[in-house]
């Protein structure tokens, strides 16, 4: 009978439990931090049991929950590109959860919630949030006499002097991110009022600058479905610099060691410019009930952790999420390098807040491959996107 008793007692307890079907996209070497704060949340309480299971990258994780809303089985919560958000707030996929969270530390930094609101409301949680480097090979620039770039002249001065008849200066991806990152830093949008902008002085600017290295044979271009190679030519030294997130880095490291030093500093920015703030978020998806709104936002608590940050910080790579956390990690900020870069979360801004961009990127990307990897002319690979993007707006 006690047997019977403890069985029946442990049946209660798990239906009392709310549970919380999780999808999320954090690969190596984040994942394992990721899945000890889901561990220790589930353990640490008993209201809410958190079920996770991991759905690929952010693009594969995109499209496999669109087709969830629409066919069924999507989950509660989400662990989405930043990007997504303002879509998915539109069509009402996600919730508001503004009234759930009264009880956040005090310390959070203000610009990491405000990048996870749309319209003022906050439709998701700030997981990890990273800024752009510059990478480049210390090596090869020690051997020139180079110093780290701090303009944009000075990334084209570089890529001349680096380039040789086996490899090229810089490596240029035509993926929207990369693109924008160098679009803010001159101070523009892609997005204007709305509406597609990618005529704008700016974003003309930011090509032309591409452009010109590739014909000249200063940068290799690749495109989306040739990232890994971009990858592979910084690493097998057939090109000394390239974009990339702050969490570039640790996802290498933890794959191969490299046979040559890693420089990472500040994109180059105008004043006025900015750097584009990325990653991801939770997101809570309609359909959810208040009391599975409440444990996502008890699990965001647990992960807000300073130690848990800490941890997360030093694996990942992505931007401490509030104050408490940098006092457990002042020793990795010490590295002069990485503390330059950091510091871009002061003029870090979310890289997309307009839902229309996720109709209209493609179209860019496209011009972007035109140009890059086909030689049309910058301003007229644009004029082609812009007129695209404005035919879907009319419909």
């Amino acid at each position: 009978m006690k047997g019977l008793a403890f069985l029946f007692a442990l049946t209660s307890l798990a239906l009392a439990q709310v549970s919380l079907p999780f999808w999320h996209t954090a690969g190596p070497p984040g994942d394992k931090v990721l899945e000890e704060a889901i561990k220790s949340f589930n353990e640490s309480q008993r209201a809410y049991r958190l079920e996770a299971r991991y759905v690929g990258d952010y693009r594969e994780a995109g499209v496999k929950l669109l087709s969830a809303l629409r066919a069924g089985g999507a989950p509660v919560l989400f662990h989405g590109e930043l990007s997504f958000l303002p879509r998915l707030a539109q069509e009402g996929a996600a919730i508001p959860l503004d009234a759930y969270l009264k009880d956040l530390p005090k310390d959070l930094y203000p610009e990491m919630m405000r990048a996870a609101q749309v319209k003022g409301r906050t439709f998701g949680l700030p997981l990890g949030l990273s800024v752009p480097a510059l990478y480049y090979n210390k090596d090869a620039f020690r051997a020139r006499g180079l110093k780290a770039p701090r303009t944009w002249a000075e990334v084209e001065e570089a890529a001349a002097r680096l380039t040789s008849r086996t490899a090229k200066g810089l490596v240029v991806s035509t993926d929207i991110w990369s693109f924008n990152a160098i679009v803010m830093s001159l101070g523009g949008s892609l997005v204007k009022n709305g509406l597609p902008a990618f005529t704008s002085k700016e974003v003309v600017d930011a090509l032309e600058m591409l452009h010109r290295m590739v014909q000249k044979g200063h940068a290799q271009a690749r495109n989306l479905a040739e990232a890994q190679f971009a990858v592979a030519d910084f690493l097998r030294t057939k090109a000394f610099m390239g974009i990339g997130p702050t969490t570039a880095l640790p996802v290498v490291l933890a794959q191969t060691s490299l046979p040559f030093g890693v420089g990472m500093a500040p994109l180059p920015r105008e004043a006025g410019g900015a750097v584009p703030l990325s990653g991801a978020v939770l997101v809570v998806l309609r359909g959810a009930s208040p009391e599975q709104a409440q444990g996502a936002v008890a699990f965001f608590r647990h992960f807000l952790d300073p130690k848990r940050q800490a941890a997360w910080v030093r694996t990942t790579w992505y931007l401490p999420l509030r104050k408490e956390a940098e006092k457990e990690l002042s020793d990795f900020l010490k590295d002069p390098e990485r503390a330059q870069v950091f510091a871009q979360a002061e003029v870090a801004r979310p890289w997309s807040q307009d839902p229309e961009l996720v109709v209209w990127y493609s179209y860019l990307e496209e011009a972007l491959e035109r140009s890059l990897k086909q030689g049309v002319k910058p301003q007229a690979a644009l004029e082609e996107a812009q007129r695209k993007a404005m035919a879907v707006e009319r419909r």
